[in-house]
């Protein structure tokens, strides 16, 4: 730790110039060794890029205005309030996230219908007023407006008449896959934490979450614990072409090799794969990203949303509000910008309290 702090001050005394990078974003707040421990390693499994070939956004976005002397004010409590990056608690629903989709396609059908495994080809289009899409299937709906969230790259290359240097834009906006390995643990006390951040080099898995520690209605009578380990990489990488098989004998030997699961058996696995789950940060994408933007404020009708949509690395809270927001623009004919939703979130964010019960609003 005190190579941590002698290295802070060093950067504080001596500071290296800031580019707009996430090497340079993190240096400068928390010195070059922290950055090497805790930041270097797992960013670089995450992206599949060296850390100064990776924009800072990601970490403005994620880290905000946290510093190492903010980190230690906040962990001997003289800061004024705790830093949004620092929660020690939140809030989850008691069904799993699932039942929040639920309740959206229960209270759409009131109004509407809710159409499932029905991929979209395109958005139609006649003089920049979009008037609905063309399903895989060929079939076309027509629509006053509408809200998209698939993935912005593949709506602007499905735009007929795109100009070729937004189709080059595009071409140079990339997303970065997801594997999901979930192993289930004949054990119930493994580790007390929700989830596990992988930082060590050796192994190649960079997330590992255990159900069981998030709330007792996800395992319910279960006696073993069902813990799910991230991959990530890119359509081209030999771990997206392995078999399920290998990928759970890789997640078994890996999280047997951590000694987090001591000699308890692997009952079984199941493998999910999430294709193009991580909009990049590469460096200079903000350049290609507004030349896709720009083309889509061209057209009428047409409101891209959500982590996939907008090309933002948002969570999930984050993504659910720019579909409120985006709602409230047609029916209530409101001026919000779904766009600056994590980057201005705190604009849009009422306040509200964790407590036994559940959520409550501290706004008047």
């Amino acid at each position: 730790m005190n190579g941590c702090f002698l290295s802070y001050l060093r950067q504080k005394v001596s500071p290296t110039e800031e580019q707009q990078t996430f090497e340079s974003w993190v240096v400068s707040r928390f010195g070059r060794r922290l950055f090497e421990m805790f930041f270097q390693t797992y960013s670089e499994k995450l992206w599949g890029i060296s850390c100064d070939e990776l924009d800072s956004d990601f970490a403005a976005q994620r880290i905000k205005k946290l510093s190492l002397g903010e980190a230690i004010k906040n962990a001997i409590g003289i800061s004024g309030q705790s830093h949004r990056t620092l929660v020690d608690c939140f809030a989850y629903p008691t069904g799993g996230t699932g039942m929040i989709y639920d309740r959206l396609a229960d209270l759409t059908r009131v109004v509407g219908s809710v159409q499932l495994e029905t991929p979209v080809r395109r958005l139609l289009h006649r003089d920049r007023q979009v008037r609905g899409i063309e399903l895989m299937s060929g079939r076309e709906l027509d629509y006053d407006r509408v809200v998209s969230t698939m993935p912005l790259t593949l709506m602007v290359k499905g735009l007929d008449g795109t100009p070729d240097n937004v189709h080059e834009a595009v071409d140079s906006l990339t997303f970065r896959n997801t594997i999901l390995v979930y192993l289930n643990v004949n054990a119930t006390d493994l580790f007390p934490d929700q989830w596990i951040y992988v930082h060590s080099a050796d192994l190649q898995t960079g997330r590992v979450t255990k159900f069981r520690n998030w709330i007792p209605e996800l395992y319910g009578e279960s006696e073993s614990s069902i813990l799910s380990l991230e991959y990530w990489c890119y359509d081209q990488d030999e771990v997206w072409q392995n078999a399920d098989a290998q990928l759970i004998e890789r997640a078994s030997s890996e999280m047997r090799s951590t000694g987090l699961i001591g000699d308890a058996e692997i009952l079984n696995g199941h493998v999910v794969r999430l294709r193009r789950s991580y909009p990049v940060y590469a460096c200079n994408y903000k350049k290609h990203l507004s030349v896709a933007t720009d083309y889509i404020g061209s057209f009428t009708g047409i409101t891209p949303i959500g982590r996939y949509g907008a090309f933002k690395c948002n969570n999930q809270d984050h993504s659910i509000l720019m579909g409120i927001l985006a709602a409230e623009n047609i029916l209530e004919r409101r001026s919000n910008d779904p766009w600056s939703i994590n980057t201005d979130y705190e604009i849009y964010q009422d306040s509200s309290a964790i407590t036994a019960t559940g959520l409550e609003s501290t706004v008047a």
